[in-house]
């Protein structure tokens, strides 16, 4: 008798069909989206066993050995049973003929359930069709019954049935690919491999599940010469680089690894926050030219240091020194896991080694962004380095971000010319190495200046594929879906940002906003405050609590962002930094209108901002922008982002997705479409697919 039976047909009911996840963690939904809980481990994991093949019945003893594994068979047989009819009075009210027990099988009805990956499958399956993509994209890289562990048999049983479900997907995605092929449509199968590679063992995100995942946590400097540890911290960066090539690594973003410099918490601690298995610690002395680096690998978990090498070499010698350190890390790597690993080999950078140094340290302050005169003294680091050897193709990219960093975190006035200098830069970049991904993705952020958003998501899907373990590439494609509204086909992309960058405040600015654009107030509001935790501001936080329906809370929430004031957010460029009662009164006026849902406050603040546009040096400046679209003022979001979108103030486009009060509005103006269409988002639309939010023109060309 087989473990797995084909059950007899049973009669069609007339209920809605029932939607099981099984990719990631498991969860039941009705067909109105309403979640269905499921009390108890074991019973969520039987229903989602039984889920993966709805109509195919499992043999009781089977199901038994996988999640009532050590007892006797009679023992296992009755939980099983006591399980069964906890389900069926849990389900009962909402699906009464969901479960078909006989007395040695069970099984789901076929009829009335369906799941993300039969849904998948279909859609690979019946003919080029452009859904599978989209169910690629919101899949991502989330295992088959994530987070369900039951012991051995379970994981040898899980192992066996991932394996065959991502063959049966790698078909489909083959035969798909090629079907699009022989239609032409070029842009389809692209949406469809880019879609895939979040998946694919071989080149994507779900490669993350076998890979060694490593933080590299900063350097500390032993030098007087180097006060502030820019020398040790650029030496750290390029190890995160260059063990990065090995193919069996997965490291932390560098956002993440900085963010943890000078942390007090135990290191089993900052490993659990990383989500990193092991951690890369080291100390740099230099004098003159002699450098003496100390490196120790340590256990996530025990936060027990498993190997430890003390280099000695000097500043002529960095390279060499460099690559030792990154090898030798690979191999205590391989040997303390039992694993091959890859050793990184040359990575093309500078011969020259004060050309090498000075992009060590520019590169360094670039990396703190925030600071009086920090990012100037970068672009000058940086720029003496490319006059020593100007075929160096990283500086020019480094360049290239010093300058993108400038225009939007800076109150400066001449923003549209540091974009320019910095697509100069990321092309010179590219023209050098063309596996220059990250120079792509920022040179995606001018095309957005000049209102080509085509531009800017071409070349940000060409830097994925480019650097596809580049967290700031993954986060910079998922924000450019996310400006023209294609929120659940950006989510992949930054949840994958996050997975392994999960210390950096700026990816959950763009989590808080894509969870608030699909509706999800639960996980927006927590994606929020983690982003205020990690020392941003809370203004999204607060638009997500007032539209919860707190809107006593997010008054205050929003209030508290003046803390933040010539810190972390800065003034409007050519005003002067407000102070005392006057700053207190602003933002509760800017609180108020944003957040309270009174008519009367928002039409002060509305005014306030026509004061603001009328007389500020930059008519289009963030602090006008972003506060129109989350008051729904679309008169002048047409005024500020139909006339110059800016480095600073692109990221606003994001926020017109949310399907709520007063946000919506700007979408329902009647000028809307006019205004998409000038700043080319209908262009990147009828490219891209239109946005969640809003249908596409009929066939006469009239929007619905």
């Amino acid at each position: 008798m087989t473990a797995a039976t084909k059950m007899p047909d049973s009669p069609r009911v007339a209920h809605s069909r029932l939607h099981a996840r099984l990719f990631g963690a498991f969860k039941l939904t009705a067909a109105d989206g309403r979640e269905i809980g499921v009390t108890g481990k074991r019973a969520r994991a039987l229903l989602a066993i039984l889920c993966l093949e709805p109509g195919v019945a499992i043999e009781r003893d089977r199901v038994c050995e996988l999640l009532w594994r050590g007892g006797f068979r009679a023992q296992g047989r009755a939980s099983l049973r006591q399980t069964l009819l906890g389900l069926k009075k849990q389900l009962s009210p909402i699906m009464p003929d969901l479960l078909i027990a006989t007395r040695e099988r069970v099984a789901v009805n076929a009829a009335i359930v369906g799941s993300d990956l039969a849904e998948l499958e279909s859609a690979l399956t019946h003919g080029p069709n452009p859904r599978a993509s989209e169910l690629l994209l919101e899949i991502g890289g989330r295992p088959l019954l994530g987070r369900l562990d039951f012991g051995e048999p379970f994981r040898q049983w899980l192992e066996v049935r991932r394996a065959q479900v991502e063959q049966r997907l790698q078909r489909a995605v083959e035969d798909a690919l090629s079907d699009w092929e022989r239609r032409g449509n070029d842009r389809e199968r692209a949406r469809l491999l880019d879609a895939w590679r979040l998946r694919d063992p071989a080149t994507g995100a779900a490669q993350s599940e076998t890979r060694i995942r490593v933080a590299v946590l900063p350097f500390k400097s032993i030098d007087a010469a180097d006060e502030q540890g820019h020398f040790a911290q650029g030496l750290c960066e390029e190890l995160i680089t260059t063990l990065g090539q090995s193919p069996q690594l997965l490291l932390a973003g560098r956002g993440s690894s900085f963010n943890s410099k000078d942390s007090e918490r135990p290191l089993p601690e900052i490993a659990r926050a990383l989500h990193v298995s092991h951690l890369i610690l080291g100390s740099v002395r230099r004098r003159d030219s002699e450098l003496r680096v100390h490196v120790s690998l340590v256990e996530g978990s025990s936060g027990f240091e498993c190997w430890s090498q003390g280099y000695r070499g000097n500043t002529g010698n960095l390279f060499g020194l460099q690559e030792d350190i990154a090898r030798s890390v690979s191999r205590e790597l391989a040997r303390a896991l039992g694993l091959e690993i890859g050793l990184p080999g040359p990575r093309p950078t500078t011969p020259n080694k004060a050309a090498y140094e000075l992009y060590l340290q520019g590169r360094a302050l670039t990396a703190r962004a925030i600071g009086d005169g920090v990012l100037d003294k970068a672009v000058e680091l940086l720029e003496a380095s490319l006059a020593i050897d100007p075929g160096f193709a990283a500086c020019w990219t480094a360049l290239a971000e010093a300058h993108v960093y400038t225009a939007v975190y800076t109150p400066c006035l001449d923003r549209l010319e540091k974009s320019a200098r910095m697509a100069e830069c990321a092309r010179r970049a590219i023209e050098l190495d063309q596996a220059q991904g990250h120079a792509r993705a920022m040179l995606g952020i001018h095309c957005w200046t000049r209102n080509d958003p085509i531009g800017a998501l071409d070349l940000a899907h060409e830097a994925y594929r480019l650097e596809p373990d580049n967290p700031d590439v993954a986060l910079r494609l998922g924000s450019f879906l996310l400006y023209i509204g294609r929120t659940r086909e950006a989510l992949p992309y930054i949840e994958g940002a996050i997975d392994q960058d999960p210390v950096n405040g700026r990816n959950f600015a763009m989590l808080c906003v894509a969870q608030f654009n699909l509706g999800n107030l639960d996980e927006a509001a927590a994606a929020g405050q983690r982003m205020v935790d990690l020392g941003l501001p809370s203004m999204w936080l607060a638009v997500v609590t007032a539209a919860s329906g707190n809107r006593e809370l997010a008054v205050e929430q929003y209030w508290q962002t003046r803390l933040l004031m010539n810190t972390v957010i800065f003034p409007p460029a050519g005003t002067r930094p407000l102070t005392g009662s006057t700053l207190d009164t602003y933002w509760r006026m800017a609180a108020r209108g944003v957040c309270s849902g009174r008519a009367v406050h928002r039409k002060v603040y509305c005014a306030m901002l026509d004061y603001l546009h009328a007389t500020l040096p930059d008519p289009c400046d963030t602090s006008i922008v972003a506060p129109a679209i989350w008051m729904g003022y679309a008169r002048m979001v047409f005024k500020t982002l139909g006339t110059q979108i800016t480095p600073a103030n692109m990221y606003c486009l994001m926020s017109l997705w949310a399907d709520v009060e007063p946000i919506r509005r700007v979408r329902r103006h009647p000028e809307f479409l006019a205004f998409a269409q000038r700043i080319g988002l209908v262009a990147a639309w009828d490219k891209y697919g239109w946005p969640d939010l809003l249908p596409a023109p009929d066939r006469a060309g009239k929007s619905p």
